[in-house]
Formats: C-alpha cells, sequence, structure tokens
C-alpha cells in the first residue's frame, strides 16, 4: 500500500469499526489514508454526555490508528436524515474525488440497513463508479454480508483497533463495543483465510 491514496467514508464516527486494523495497516505500509465523516450525531448522543461528545472521541481513536488530523474531513449532517440529503452527499463526495483522487475508497456494505450508512454506500458508488471500492463489515447492521477480500492482521494491530474504539465511551454500552466482540470478529475472519486475524471486504468494484 506504499504511496496509495485511500479515503475512508464513515456515516458517524465510531464506523471504522468496520476496517480500523486495515486502516491502521495500510498506513503502517505507506499509504495516505483520508477520513470523512459526515455526522456527529449530537442528535443521538447518550444521556449524561455533552453533545460534542463524540468529536472528542473520535480525535482520540483516530490518533491511535495514526491517521493525520489534515487527512481527516468533517461534516455536520443530521444523524438519521441521510436520505432526504442526499443529493447534497454525493455532491460532498464527488467534491473528495475530485481533491483526494483515491487509489481505494471504503464504503459501508451495500447491505447495510442503517439510513445514514446505506446513504453514504450509495452515494460513494456514484460518485467513484470507476474506482476501486471495498464495502466494510459493520455486523450489527447487515443481515448479509457478501465477504469476498480479507486482510491479514497480527495480534497487535488488532490491539491498536481495540484501544482505538475503546476511545468512544459514550457508546460503551452498545453490545458491538466490547474487546470480546472486536477480538470476536476478527478471529472469525481469520478462521475463514487460515489466519490468526482479519477484517473481511464486500469487494464492489476491483480495479488493476
Amino acid at each position: 500500500m506504499k504511496n496509495k491514496k485511500i479515503l475512508f467514508l464513515g456515516a458517524h464516527p465510531d464506523d471504522e469499526f468496520g476496517c480500523a486494523g486495515s486502516l491502521l495497516k495500510f498506513i503502517e505500509e505507506g499509504a495516505e489514508v483520508y477520513y470523512a465523516v459526515f455526522s456527529f450525531c449530537e442528535e443521538s448522543v447518550p444521556e449524561g454526555f455533552p453533545k460534542d461528545v463524540l468529536r472528542n472521541e473520535f480525535s482520540n481513536s483516530l490518533k491511535v490508528l495514526g491517521v493525520k488530523p489534515e487527512n481527516v474531513i468533517q461534516y455536520d449532517y443530521k444523524v438519521r436524515n441521510f436520505p432526504s440529503r442526499r443529493q447534497e452527499i454525493l455532491e460532498d463526495i464527488v467534491a473528495l474525488k475530485k481533491k483526494i483522487s483515491p487509489d481505494l475508497v471504503m464504503i459501508p456494505a451495500l447491505t447495510d440497513i442503517h439510513q445514514d450508512h446505506h446513504t453514504i454506500a450509495m452515494e460513494g458508488v456514484r460518485a467513484f463508479k470507476h474506482a476501486t471500492i471495498l464495502g466494510y463489515e459493520l455486523p450489527q447492521n447487515t443481515i448479509t454480508f457478501k465477504h469476498a477480500c480479507f486482510v491479514c492482521l497480527k495480534e497487535d494491530q488488532i490491539q491498536k483497533k481495540i484501544k482505538a474504539l475503546m476511545s468512544y465511551e459514550s457508546q460503551a454500552k452498545r453490545p458491538y463495543m466490547s474487546e470480546s466482540f472486536i477480538a470476536g470478529v476478527a478471529k472469525i475472519r481469520g478462521v475463514q483465510i487460515d489466519e490468526e486475524y482479519a477484517e473481511a471486504f464486500e469487494v464492489i468494484r476491483f480495479r488493476l
């Protein structure tokens, strides 16, 4: 991945759950990783936390992964309202395409049933219809997941992924944010390719 440009599109902070290990690995291999997040979910922050808590948690998570602050692009769409803002989101993604011209684009899986994730996936495909696109896994939102691409990960990369995701203290009560679940998913995907750990992706388009 040396000298490659990778663009991650996430509807919300913590969506890097689906591929944080791969992002970390790509950065370690010399890739330039860009992260675009479209909402900080202020309307759905758990009671007892400040409305902007996800901004700080997001920053801490990406610091662990090694994403450069200047490569982070932030938008302020309201959570669960993405379908009604589809055209604006598409225009923002097209602008990212022109600015970054990535070699690889990572979007939510096309089968993700969360309305915000699905909108990012659909508009990501529209904007990057000629590019290599992988769909990342968010198990809590996919009924089916047609994974055909795997990224092998080492123990230290899984531990860093867990550390990064533990930055989201406001989301700690969500079942998928437990250390055992994060490691367990990576273990399952690793077993499928005879490796210790891995992350799996839907191949939407692969350009050689």
